[in-house]
């Protein structure tokens, strides 16, 4: 008999649904970013607001390793519910990108333990587990950026952003390119950063949207905000 939580949904039931609203032109379009799986995002998003939040079921979910279901285990859990170890761990076995990403936005930054991990990722020898660190460094650089040494951040980028593998190199860039659009004293050395080091630079980018080339990225949100 399968596991049922207290709402009465089993993870047999869930994994069904989800077996059905898989879709192999959307796995093939997710596998090129690295995500093994294919049930369209806005399906997913429409199933998590159908079961609610459910935490246990969520505990559940995510034991499966399933990409799917551990997307779906995002949205359905309670973000401050975990604790500082269960979130370490997670953080390490999010083996696909859009698992780790959306497992730091929706869940860890939302968790009254986000500094203390943000402080014991940062310089973690994983990349992906730095990776974490440093998108955590990124929104306090944004929201709360008292007692960060930004000048000291863009010593670690210049020196380590254009060698990092994919997943922190796009992590610092990202934190390089925030600390120019929201910190005009170190603006100057953020655009100067990214001219020399040129990562992303030639990243392909549709009509319509923002590069994201730190320099082009600084200067267009700049721009934006001078015109409101």
């Amino acid at each position: 008999m399968a596991e049922t939580t207290p709402t009465g949904t089993t993870v047999a039931e869930v994994m069904a649904e989800l077996a059905q609203l898989e879709d192999p032109k959307a796995r093939k379009v997710n596998e090129k970013h690295g995500d093994d799986h294919g049930v369209n995002l806005g399906k997913l998003r429409a199933l998590a607001k159908r079961l609610k939040t459910q935490q246990e079921l969520a505990g559940r979910l995510w034991e499966t390793g399933d990409t799917a279901a551990r997307l779906l285990a995002i949205l359905i859990c309670r973000p401050k519910a975990f604790n500082q170890d269960e979130l370490d761990v997670m953080v390490r076995e999010a083996r696909t990108p859009k698992v780790h990403d959306w497992l730091v936005n929706y869940v860890v930054k939302k968790n009254p333990h986000a500094e203390e991990l943000r402080l014991l990722w940062f310089a973690a020898p994983d990349p992906a587990v730095a990776s974490a660190g440093w998108a955590l460094t990124t929104e306090r650089v944004a929201r709360k950026p008292e007692g960060l040494d930004l000048a000291g951040l863009l010593d670690v980028i210049e020196a380590e952003m254009k060698d990092a593998p994919a997943r922190l190199q796009w992590a610092m860039n990202h934190c390089l390119a925030q600390i120019g659009i929201e910190h005009a004293r170190h603006r100057a050395r953020a655009i100067d950063i990214g001219e020399r080091l040129e990562v992303l630079k030639d990243y392909p980018t549709p009509p319509g949207c923002t590069s994201p080339f730190a320099p082009i990225w600084i200067n267009e949100m700049v721009r934006r905000r001078h015109d409101k």
